[in-house]
């Protein structure tokens, strides 16, 4: 079976082929420049989601897959280089073998893999348990770090790319989104979390829409799209009227996930 794998530093996974914006073309070229991309979208930043700056990434892109990553291809490379796929180290339940999306084709090498194919944890360090501490360890290196709709990498992370990314780097694979990360998790009462846990948010009817790693009871780390970076602080007023619940995500591969309804 042949499989793809990330050949370079960060690479986008777009909607569609055409999400790109003109100002996105650093992204996509052969040979990618994120840094010089992130740059371009933040000479913009007063842009809503219809302008150049990074909020006009909503709808257009949902993750980003890093050097190494495993990727499967689910059809042809297009006349124009683009590939549809999945990424199985980002659990979702918008398909059962990864997260779906495209990628530009010339981000990616491939790979022949043997007849059992990419496992979800294939290439992954192998490693205890993690405690509360070396999470808070780890999420706590990003303090500061730029809002990035859709990232997974060191140069740029949502809130729910924080908690993939810092969980990915203990060896542990969750899922990518804030409502699939909550749907795996083991639920917490309230009044009994600890450091590393969850703290999930949602309106009255609505999905999760945020998450973030407690740091203490009422306090958390998270990345808020504000333009203040990843922080760490207590529960404000607005997060108060709209937390939803505590989870604990378990230290070994996720449960599995309920199918997405259609919307």
């Amino acid at each position: 079976m042949v499989s793809l794998r990330v050949s370079v530093r960060v690479t986008t996974l777009w909607t569609s082929p055409n999400s790109p914006r003109p100002i996105d073309a650093p992204a996509v070229s052969d040979d990618p420049d994120p840094v010089g991309w992130l740059a371009a979208l933040d000479a913009h930043p007063d842009d809503d989601e219809t302008g150049h700056g990074r909020l006009g990434l909503h709808g257009r892109i949902d993750s980003q897959a890093m050097l190494g990553e495993p990727v499967l291809p689910i059809g042809p490379v297009t006349d124009d280089g683009w590939v549809q796929v999945v990424l199985p180290w980002q659990p979702s339940r918008l398909d059962p073998r990864g997260y779906p999306g495209w990628l530009r084709r010339a981000h990616l090498d491939a790979v022949v893999e043997d007849h059992d194919g990419v496992t979800i944890t294939e290439g992954l360090p192998v490693r205890d348990a993690p405690d509360g501490a070396e999470i808070l360890d780890l999420a706590r290196e990003h303090r500061g770090l730029a809002y990035l709709w859709g990232g997974m990498s060191p140069l740029g992370l949502d809130c729910s790319g924080l908690v993939h990314l810092v969980w990915r780097r203990l060896g542990v694979i969750v899922p990518r989104d804030a409502d699939d990360q909550e749907a795996a998790a083991y639920r917490v009462g309230w009044g009994e979390e600890r450091p590393g846990d969850l703290y999930f948010f949602a309106r009255p009817g609505r999905p999760v829409h945020h998450v973030g790693i407690v740091t203490a009871p009422g306090r958390m780390l998270h990345a808020p799209e504000t333009g203040r970076g990843i922080i760490e602080e207590a529960l404000g007023p607005d997060r108060e009227a709209t937390r939803y619940a505590v989870g604990r995500l378990p230290l070994t591969a996720p449960r599995p996930l309920p199918g997405r309804p259609a919307t």
